[in-house]
């Protein structure tokens, strides 16, 4: 197997939302906030119309992006045996990407993730994580990690505890680390593990330019480069309007953006960057060609609703 993801197994809900609605909630546009509460959640939910429902989750995202490039793939996420959990089941397999997860009737539902989407197409996140969030190192198997050339994880997925321990049984298989730092609201939650794992565990880290200067505490872009080339590894950022960098000692790579895209939803952008970019290193090509993998991937996935193409 090429890549094997291991993530939050969330259902994405998707439901158009004005500004007003992210202000009477308290919820700061463009981030993502974890909802603990299951009342809270559902009632969130009861006063919006959704408007589709996928098998999400950032890394299961990147895994199905790479499925439709044509590569061997895998997931391992937590779900229970509700109907969300058969729902991403299904989801998945129909994407021809192999579900290594045997689902079981858990205490907590299947993680459900609620993406607000405004007017402008920037999206905000409402996460409850539900049984996703108690992954566990019994739920990861070490024999297909072993098998697989590249494992991807997820910032979303850390935690102290259960999720830390299956990190480190994942990370410790492998025989190839790429992760996603997430989302800047891991980042701060998170940065002396991140910051750990970045620096000595992983062969690959994704971020955007927030997160990586809220990691190591940058004043400017230029530490951001410093700190990439010092790293030896590879680093690759999305910078939004600027495109993406990919710093790997010393050899940085920059490529631009695609012009007049009809904007319509951010969701998934990131992890359909990730998924292009990754195809192109796992086949070997150039990094100016896997950054423009990405930037393709990313370029269609926003020109549509939701974070699937």
């Amino acid at each position: 197997m090429k890549i094997l993801g291991i993530g939050n197994a969330i259902v994405d809900v998707i439901c158009k939302v004005n500004e007003g609605f992210i202000e009477q909630n308290n919820l700061t546009k463009g981030t993502m906030k974890l909802i603990f509460d299951d009342k809270e959640f559902k009632n969130m939910l009861s006063n919006l119309k959704i408007e589709k429902t996928i098998s999400g989750g950032s890394v299961a995202n990147s895994i199905v992006g790479l499925s439709q490039l044509g590569n061997k793939v895998g997931f391992i996420g937590k779900v229970s045996d509700d109907e969300l959990g058969s729902k991403y089941e299904d989801g998945l397999k129909s994407e021809n990407v192999e579900y290594f997860y045997s689902k079981k009737k858990e205490e907590l539902p299947t993680g459900t993730c609620l993406i607000l989407v405004t007017p402008d197409s920037e999206r905000t996140m409402c996460t409850f994580l539900g049984t996703a969030g108690k992954i566990n190192e019994n739920d990861v198997d070490a024999n297909i990690i072993k098998q697989s050339e590249m494992i991807f994880l997820e910032g979303y997925l850390w935690d102290e505890g259960e999720p830390k321990k299956a990190f480190e049984k994942a990370i410790k298989s492998a025989n190839k680390v790429a992760m996603s730092l997430s989302d800047q609201f891991c980042v701060d939650r998170h940065k002396e593990h991140f910051l750990n794992l970045v620096e000595n565990k992983l062969d690959i880290t994704f971020a955007n330019e927030q997160e990586i200067m809220s990691l190591i505490d940058a004043k400017n872009f230029s530490d951001v480069i410093d700190f990439g080339k010092n790293l030896k590894k590879l680093l690759v950022i999305t910078r939004g309007d600027k495109g993406a960098i990919s710093i790997n000692g010393d050899e940085v790579v920059e490529n631009g953006i695609e012009k007049n895209l009809n904007i319509r939803d951010l969701t998934g952008a990131g992890d359909l960057f990730a998924a292009g970019f990754l195809h192109g290193n796992i086949n070997t090509l150039s990094t100016i060609e896997s950054l423009n993998m990405g930037r393709e991937m990313s370029s269609k996935v926003i020109q549509q609703i939701g974070a699937r193409l």
